[in-house]
């Protein structure tokens, strides 16, 4: 425990953390508020963490070996990246960048078939799950808050909202939503725009709800859902919209990404992708959220993303960096969760339901403190496809608004 508090102590300045260990020993780093305890249960924990922090905390919250007595997981985990902040991003980019060079060919690699088991691993879980912690529309990204006081239900239709906003929608228009989830953009902007969407996942299980939830709602004449990959998707379309499923692509293939969102756009049409973005630059990720989580994943910098936009013939016309929306998104997400944890144990049990809070906990701190962003990146093949200013945006969230 000696090297373990020498660990900590060069994290932890602000607040404290009290270290306790297998034999009851107890050690204390950093000063003030908050005040955060764990303990950790046996030696072999210790020197996990001491080799592979990042994969080694989660695996013994996971299994019961790190246990917060005082506090919360989240309170534990926001303390450590307060203390590191944005600084983490900067003293270990060097060293993820090795990790990144070496590791892509595999971690990255994501052809179709590979494609398909990354997204069942995650989406193919229990529809019950999911129900515990999301809104009615099953919205699974970054919601859009006004305010903090916004409900995540006033939230999710206001990110829905921006976003019409932002493809300039008009009546009868062909749309294609990239990564569809649940259906519920694909519905909304249905619903209330009267354009025709096509959307396309590889999760069976939001495939199948989706196409219900078109069915149930009599619009399965301009609503439809394909169990498809993008690289699979045919046809023209006027708007394309990929919301939350950029992560997944893999960098190595983010040329093919952009060169399809080209040929399947029209000469005058609109798109916009938005995805998780890393503020501090190029990294290497999470290796826990990577194995337990979301396999394949990755949260670009910018300036991984821009070249291939480019090198596509693509004009960038907005840019909208989303900061804490997606921190807040998580809270509520945490805590509608920690409300029906009973719930989640009894469907898996509470190994996942400790690996689940982990993996909320884990990303809200990590949004709030360590660089992690969202991108929306509005893009066209024309100059003149949208307007010279940003006031439409505005206007048009206001109409929505009123209706």
């Amino acid at each position: 425990m000696f090297l373990l508090k020498g660990f900590f102590s060069k994290i932890i300045r602000t607040g404290t953390l009290t270290l306790i260990g297998p034999r009851g020993d107890s050690h204390v780093v950093g000063s003030g508020e908050p005040f955060v305890s764990i303990r950790i249960t046996n030696a072999a924990t210790a020197r996990h963490i001491l080799l592979n922090a990042d994969m080694a905390i989660g695996e013994a919250f996971m299994d019961g070996s790190l246990i917060v007595e005082q506090g919360d997981i989240y309170g534990f985990l926001d303390l450590c990246f307060a203390n590191l902040g944005w600084g983490y991003g900067h003293w270990a980019r060097y060293a993820r960048a090795i990790v990144r060079r070496i590791a892509r060919p595999v971690i990255q690699y994501n052809p179709i078939g590979k494609a398909r088991e990354n997204v069942a691993h995650h989406y193919d879980l229990s529809d019950a799950l999911y129900e515990l912690f999301l809104d009615a529309n099953r919205q699974y990204s970054c919601a859009y808050f006004m305010t903090p006081d916004d409900t995540l239900e006033a939230a999710q239709a206001q990110k829905m909202r921006h976003i019409a906003a932002k493809l300039l929608l008009k009546p009868n228009q062909r749309v294609l939503d990239i990564g569809s989830g649940w259906g519920g953009l694909a519905l909304h902007v249905a619903q209330t725009e009267g354009v025709d969407v096509t959307g396309i996942t590889l999760s069976t299980e939001q495939h199948g709800y989706a196409q219900h939830r078109a069915d149930a709602a009599g619009v399965s004449d301009r609503v439809r859902f394909l169990l498809q990959d993008y690289r699979e998707a045919t046809g023209q379309y006027d708007r394309i919209v990929s919301v939350g499923m950029f992560e997944h692509v893999g960098i190595d293939h983010y040329r093919t990404y952009f060169a399809r969102i080209r040929d399947l756009l029209t000469d005058d049409g609109v798109a916009l992708v938005h995805t998780i973005g890393s503020a501090s630059g190029p990294g290497a990720g999470s290796s826990w959220l990577n194995r337990y989580i979301f396999p394949g994943g990755y949260s670009p910098a910018m300036s991984e993303i821009v070249p291939h936009i480019e090198s596509a013939g693509l004009y960038i016309t907005d840019i909208e960096v989303l900061r804490l929306h997606y921190a807040e998104t998580l809270k509520a997400w945490r805590r509608r969760f920690d409300e029906k944890r009973h719930i989640a144990a009894k469907l898996y049990d509470e190994r996942f339901c400790r690996m689940w809070e982990f993996y909320l906990a884990a990303c809200e701190a990590a949004f709030r403190h360590a660089g992690l962003v969202v991108f929306q990146i509005q893009l066209s093949k024309r100059v003149d496809a949208v307007p010279m200013t940003r006031d439409y945006i505005t206007d048009w969230e206001r109409r929505g608004s009123a209706r």
